[in-house]
Formats: C-alpha cells, sequence, structure tokens
C-alpha cells in the first residue's frame, strides 16, 4: 500500500491499550511519534470509550487540543477547544431506559452510575481524580456483566426493544443509543480535507469495538493488548496490519513507520 505525502494524512486512535498503556495509563513511549504528528501538523482525533471531561486534559496535555475527539466509544463528538461545546442531556434518558428492563436482567448489569469514583478507581486503576471525570458521562453507560452469556444475549435484545446499543470493548460493556466511531470518523475527514484532496486515513486500536474503525479507515493497525488478547485472531492483510509491539510502544512504531514511508513515498504492509 503506498502512504501519500504527510500532509494528506489524518490518524485516529483508541486510547486505552493502544494509545495509553492498559495498565499505568502512560503515553511516554508513544512521545516520540506524538511529536512527529505535531510537528508535521498531522490531526490526531482520539476515539475512545473516555468522557469528554477525561479527553479534554489529555488532548490538551498531549499537544492537540486543535482537533476534534470522538467520545464514549462514539456515542458523542467533542470539537476542538476553539470551538463551542455541545450540551447533552442523553446520559439521563439512557438511565431512564435501562432502569425500565425488567428484572432480573437489569439487575445483572452494574454500571459507573451506581459506583462512586472509589469504585470506578478500583476496577479501572484510575486516580480517584481520573475516575471522577469518568464519570462525567454524557452519551453512553459502561458496566459489567454478572449473568451468563445467554442471560446477556436477553438482556441485549430487551436493550434493542428500548433503541439501545451493546457494544464488548476491552474491559466493560458500553450501553448508549448508538452512534459509532465510523459515522464521526467519515465526518471528520470530510471536515479536514481541502477541496479534491481527501485525507489519508490511519485507524489504530487494541479492542473487538475498535474493529469497525480500523476496517473503514485507508489504513488499520491492530495494536496487541496482552492483557485481553481481544484482536489477536484478527486476520491481517488488505488494509489492516498488525504493530509487532504492545501498546504505546507500539503505536510509536506504527505511527513512526507511516510517518517515514509518507515522507519518502514509500509503501507498508
Amino acid at each position: 500500500m503506498k502512504i501519500p505525502g504527510i500532509e494528506n494524512l489524518i490518524f485516529f486512535t483508541d486510547l486505552d491499550g493502544t494509545l495509553l498503556d492498559h495498565e499505568t495509563y502512560s503515553y511516554v513511549p508513544a512521545l516520540e511519534a506524538l511529536d512527529a504528528l505535531k510537528n508535521w501538523n498531522v490531526p490526531l482525533i482520539m476515539a475512545s470509550s473516555k468522557t469528554a471531561a477525561e479527553i479534554e486534559p489529555l488532548r490538551r496535555e498531549l499537544g492537540f487540543e486543535h482537533c476534534e475527539a470522538i467520545v464514549e466509544n462514539g456515542s458523542g463528538m467533542i470539537f476542538s477547544e476553539n470551538d463551542q461545546q455541545i450540551q447533552s442531556d442523553t446520559y439521563h434518558s439512557l438511565l431512564e431506559k435501562i432502569s425500565d428492563i425488567p428484572s432480573p436482567y437489569r439487575d445483572r448489569f452494574v454500571g459507573f452510575s451506581k459506583w462512586n469514583a472509589a469504585e470506578v478507581s478500583a476496577r479501572t486503576g484510575l486516580t480517584l481524580e481520573a475516575s471522577g471525570l469518568a464519570k462525567k458521562r454524557q452519551f453512553s453507560e459502561p458496566g459489567i456483566w454478572q449473568g451468563n452469556k445467554e442471560e446477556l444475549e436477553v438482556f441485549s435484545e430487551l436493550l434493542a426493544e428500548q433503541g439501545i446499543m451493546l457494544q464488548q470493548g476491552g474491559r466493560f460493556i458500553s450501553l448508549s443509543f448508538g452512534g459509532n466511531k465510523v459515522a464521526f470518523m467519515k465526518e471528520l475527514i470530510e471536515k479536514h480535507s481541502g477541496g479534491n484532496s481527501r485525507r489519508f486515513s490511519v485507524a489504530l486500536g487494541d479492542a473487538p469495538n475498535d474493529m469497525a474503525m480500523l476496517e473503514a479507515a485507508d489504513l488499520g493497525i491492530v495494536i496487541p493488548n496482552l492483557a485481553h488478547h481481544g484482536m489477536d485472531r484478527i486476520p491481517v492483510g488488505g488494509n489492516i496490519l498488525r504493530a509487532i509491539q504492545s501498546g504505546p510502544a507500539g503505536w510509536n512504531e506504527s505511527v513512526l513507520d507511516i510517518l517515514n514511508k509518507a515522507g519518502s513515498g514509500g509503501q507498508i504492509g
């Protein structure tokens, strides 16, 4: 696959287990590639299960506050810091509909709304401060399933009757009224493209809920995650490649390789 010039690239990345280490949430191993993206003014769109409250300070810290971000597993989007953000009451409506699901299926699902910041911290490894930001939800309700697989299938069907979609992530299942990373990705590719020159999209992710985004991108990179091995059996080939290293180290290596090939007009894959 031939990579176009650097000025035509746009990157979309998952965070936990991809740009951020699954256990420590550190991005330090990816600093070289992050700096390269900034130096070349290449857009980096964060696309994560994290909330806007979580992503906004991280986006600013990494120096990409001028880029949009896809939040809560594609249930919503936040604009660049230069644009006015839109508030939503979707979350409250979602919780009301979840509460209408009949027992015992409703009781098998325990979401973030039921946990205080200390409980979220214990289950995610986030600091108390970061856990408080994770609870500031606008579009979706992540949580854990405490029943068996058959009960989960029934629960998913009951949710669908309420217009609620269930997605499986790396740590939690997530409930929302729909929306996905792919729809926002396509919208942002068009926004960042100019005239007749369409941006070449690169997407990186580590979990099954990232797969649609990777497949929809011009080039998708699977980042291995040693914690859950959720993408180990995903076949590579075509527009899907697999990084050698896991987490931010694999992210760094993959992004630098793409930028180097773009700078020299080379091939990848």
